[in-house]
């Protein structure tokens, strides 16, 4: 009677279909039906479905596998029991099991509340071969973000050990989920962490927390900031795990800005909270733990230590001693007794990284080996000084052979034209490419008067003759007149 009064009130089938919730069909259907006199049957069959045999073992299977199974991969067995309808229509009964479970064993949430000082929930995220550490002080909201290329313990744990760092103190509970690297086991549902990890927090007296199995709801605080770094800062910058310092560098950029902006959250700016959660922090230990894997190297004649097929320099002065090699994330660092003597950025199997300083400077850039006269030919030419050393060294590069026999020569001509004559014979030989005796003694045959070409860009001085001038009054034409 509803659909007959909303009918005639609106005056359409699809009017009044609106108004009871029904299909405009259904109204068609009882409208024609009034009109002809008939009346609606007082209790109205509700018709079968082809499913309905198979609804008692659809219910059970959602309830042993907790919501979590598939129509898909429940079809072959509803179809061995007797179902015979379409994969469509049995779609729609899973989908309503499923919710009625759902509706039935839904527990619900409560917020989370936050106290300060008290937590920072860690996690990791990746992008194209590209891995974010992220974390959160979950009061103040301060957000710390680095990429890596990979998950590893030594990584992990450096980056937390920088992490604290930056927030310039330790909170008391460090929250992660299950990951690999941090846990040794599990126990009845209780996570172990590794030895490691112990270590770690033991050193920084914080308390290692594990969220529950399957439950990314309870630190969802730290996985909307893994999906915002991917869409605000990996994506849009293209960054990758090719060029790992760029990628960071961006990382720092990004974090000071967004924690420089009002979280809507808290609808507070989070370095400014970070400022007032700094005090109830745990203070940072005086010494900082060891991170990464550890390995012992002696240092060879090079002055460098060998690790992972590639050369790391030392101070010369620890040739022959065994060192520590401390490898953790982008850095190699070398210790003597606690002491870091060398830190190196990691290189590729096959290089070297070297640091001038650990042999005394700068190597210079051509070197040259020093002139060691033996005979007293060689001797008495070389006490001219810098000009014979650099006249031999040309010689030797331009392959005079009958040098040795030639300096002997070349010494007698001081006799004949002194000592600053035979210098000066030697420099123009060593300039124009002359390292004969006979070019010495053409050089010298010529004199002082001979050109002496300037090198582009200086100036040409010249010896003009002066020219006779009158004065200016012999020239006074009246006088002349």
């Amino acid at each position: 009677m509803d659909i007959i009064a909303a009918y005639y009130a609106v005056g359409s089938y699809r009017g009044a279909a609106d108004l009871c919730g029904t299909c405009h069909k259904t109204v068609k259907r009882l409208i024609e039906r009034h009109e002809a006199g008939g009346q609606p049957s007082a209790s109205p069959v509700e018709r079968g479905h082809n499913y309905d045999g198979v609804r008692d073992l659809v219910a059970q299977r959602v309830k042993t596998t907790g919501g979590r199974i598939t129509a898909k991969r429940l079809l072959p067995e509803a179809v061995a029991a007797g179902y015979s309808g379409s994969a469509r229509n049995f779609r729609r009964l899973v989908r309503k099991a499923k919710n009625a479970w759902r509706a039935e064993h839904h527990r619900g949430r409560r917020p989370a509340v936050w106290t300060p000082g008290e937590t920072l929930v860690i996690d990791w995220g990746s992008e194209g071969g590209l891995h974010v550490f992220c974390a959160v002080l979950a009061w103040s909201r301060a957000r710390f973000v680095r990429f890596a290329d990979n998950e590893r313990a030594a990584t992990t744990l450096g980056f937390l050990a920088e992490c604290f760092e930056e927030f310039g103190g330790v909170p008391r509970v460090v929250l992660s989920d299950r990951m690999g690297c941090l846990k040794g086991g599990v126990v009845a549902g209780v996570v172990i962490p590794t030895p490691d990890y112990v270590r770690f927090a033991a050193h920084y007296a914080f308390r290692p927390d594990f969220c529950e199995g399957a439950d990314p709801e309870s630190k969802g605080i730290v996985e909307h900031l893994v999906g915002y770094a991917k869409s605000d800062l990996m994506v849009p910058q293209g960054l990758s795990a090719v060029d790992l310092l760029g990628a960071n560098a961006a990382a720092r950029v990004w974090c000071a800005e967004v924690n420089g902006l009002v979280h809507t959250e808290v609808m507070a700016v989070p370095a400014e909270r970070l400022v007032a959660e700094r005090e109830v922090l745990r203070a940072l230990p005086s010494l900082r733990p060891r991170i990464g894997r550890i390995v012992t190297r002696k240092v060879d004649r090079l002055s460098c230590v060998r690790f992972a097929s590639a050369r790391y320099s030392v101070p010369n002065r620890l040739i022959g001693r065994r060192l520590e090699v401390l490898a953790g994330g982008a850095r190699v660092k070398i210790l003597d007794r606690d002491e870091i003597v060398a830190d190196h950025l990691v290189v590729l199997p096959g290089e070297v990284s070297i640091v001038d300083e650990h042999y005394g400077g700068a190597r210079p850039a051509s070197p040259r080996r020093a002139v060691r006269p033996v005979t007293e030919a060689e001797q008495a030419f070389c006490a001219l000084g810098p000009v014979a050393e650099a006249f031999i060294k040309g010689a030797a590069a331009a392959g005079v052979t009958k040098l040795g026999g030639e300096l002997a020569d070349l010494t007698g001509l001081e006799a004949a034209h002194g000592r600053p004559a035979l210098i000066a014979a030697l420099e123009r030989a060593v300039a124009f490419g002359r390292f004969r005796a006979a070019d010495v003694r053409s050089i010298l045959a010529a004199g002082a008067g001979t050109p002496r070409p300037a090198a582009p860009g200086e100036a040409l001085i010249l010896e003009l003759p002066v020219a006779g001038t009158r004065d200016l009054a012999e020239y006074n034409t009246e006088e002349l007149a």
